[in-house]
């Protein structure tokens, strides 16, 4: 590997950095519609692969480090996975300690970031020999994928309902685009598709705007204040095995090595499940936020660090909730990436390894520092001149642009029905991973049926 190549991976890594440090302390923006959309256009611009995976990883521990911020300082989640954090935050903001909150959970999302690199890496090189034994029941794999997250939703039997019909709408719009000539057989649209699930929730809510009743029943405000208290200054690069005390860091070391190993379960549930227990017996209010944060933080960062690298390592396929989400496009991007030609077979284990800890370094060294010594002054910019609905308005466009470039004017009213009815099932409760599993096991869970 040459020097240019190096400093080229290097040059991304800020990139993602930058980027996701801002966008990450921008309330509301899930991690899936955020990372999704800006890994496919690098990939399809032909950006080299070990570049985007440096990017990637970059941008998943700076997004991961940031998101908390909003939640510790406002109690607005920056993303799907601080939301769980956002009550034990808000016990540490009403004692006045809202700075306290950003450096612990920050310095959790260090620790599960150091304990997830290594440690997903070589996982993943001990189930390379099993990975094509396991890549070849993956149909398999997606459907009890599916059913196994749906039994983890508080509307199980719902969630559960709702597998095979969501499958025949998906398959349904492939063979209707077939039938009409919109795209050739041997192609199926996939990444609009997806896309369209990631973007349900905001479709669904800007078409609701469009109804009279409901539009006049919404809250109206002329602005929204948010009171954020003055912190104290940190001198120097803040040391996160400083700022935990020493069960706080065993703590969030031991649930970041449970959410390695459960890189194929939903990022959510890992979260709220070890947190939960790791806090549960602590009767001290304040101890148990800062345990329950500090731990969750590290299972936010080693879940979605995992869930990408030994899939894409080990497998070639997406088994995992964050796979089928924010890491996708590492996984099929046609025509760059397909289900035969991703990373899994273009980059080497030294690539991986290289590329991952340029990434996760750089995020640590430029996010880590931003977060913790200017947090505030970053989240008051944001709130004042980053407006929420721009940054989901730019994501909805791209998805738009790329349904059009998928197949055509008709894949545009089918990515608006899949958001559509994404939407609404998300509203059920019927989560992300549930509806992505689907996706990808639509075409044997049909076939099956007609057999």
């Amino acid at each position: 590997m040459d020097i240019s190549l190096i400093m080229e991976l290097i040059a991304v890594s800020i990139f993602g950095a930058v980027l996701y440090t801002i966008i990450g302390i921008a309330p509301g923006t899930d991690e899936t519609a955020v990372l999704m959309p800006v890994t496919l256009i690098l990939v399809l611009s032909g950006m080299q692969p070990i570049s985007v995976l440096a990017f990637f990883i970059s941008a998943i521990v700076a997004k991961k480090l940031t998101d908390s911020i909003p939640v510790a300082i406002a109690g607005i989640p920056g993303g799907v996975l601080s939301a769980p954090m956002v009550e034990h935050a808000m016990v540490l903001k009403n004692k006045g300690m809202p700075d306290v909150s950003i450096r612990k959970m920050a310095s959790g999302s260090v620790i599960g970031t150091i304990i997830a690199v290594p440690l997903s890496l070589i996982l993943a090189h001990l189930l390379i020999p099993f990975g094509d034994t396991i890549a070849g029941y993956s149909n398999q794999i997606f459907f009890g994928g599916a059913v196994f997250l749906a039994l983890m939703t508080k509307n199980r039997w719902l969630a559960l309902i709702s597998i095979v019909p969501f499958a025949l709408l998906i398959q349904g719009l492939r063979h209707l685009y077939w039938g009409v000539g919109a795209v050739p057989e041997d192609t199926t649209v996939f990444t609009s598709f997806f896309l369209g699930i990631t973007v349900g929730p905001i479709i669904l809510k800007l078409l609701e705007l469009l109804n009279n009743e409901i539009r006049s029943n919404l809250p109206r405000k002329e602005s929204n204040d948010i009171v954020l208290k003055k912190q104290k200054k940190v001198k120097g690069f803040p040391n996160p095995f400083k700022i935990l005390d020493k069960k706080e860091a065993v703590s969030s070391a031991f649930a970041s090595v449970l959410g390695v190993f459960t890189f194929f379960m939903s990022p959510a549930g890992m979260t709220i499940f070890l947190g939960e227990v790791l806090s549960s017996r602590i009767k001290d209010p304040i101890k148990r936020a800062t345990r329950a944060i500090s731990s969750m933080d590290g299972v936010t960062n080693a879940t979605y660090i995992s869930g990408i690298l030994i899939p894409l390592i080990a497998i070639g396929v997406p088994l995992s909730p964050t796979a089928l989400g924010p890491g996708m496009a590492l996984f099929n991007a046609p025509p760059v990436f397909t289900k035969d030609h991703n990373l899994h077979h273009i980059l080497s284990m030294s690539d991986f390894v290289i590329a991952t800890v340029i990434g996760a370094v750089i995020a640590i060294s430029l996010t880590y520092f931003v977060t913790v010594k200017y947090s505030q002054q970053i989240c008051t910019f944001v709130f004042k001149y980053i407006p929420h609905e721009a940054l989901l308005g730019v994501f909805l466009a791209l998805v738009i642009m790329l349904a059009y470039m998928d197949a055509g004017l008709i894949n545009i009213g089918g990515v608006l029905l899949i958001g559509l009815v994404a939407g609404v099932l998300h509203r059920w409760g019927i989560n992300y991973g549930v509806q992505f599993m689907v996706l990808y096991a639509a075409p044997w869970i049909v076939s099956n049926l007609v057999l």
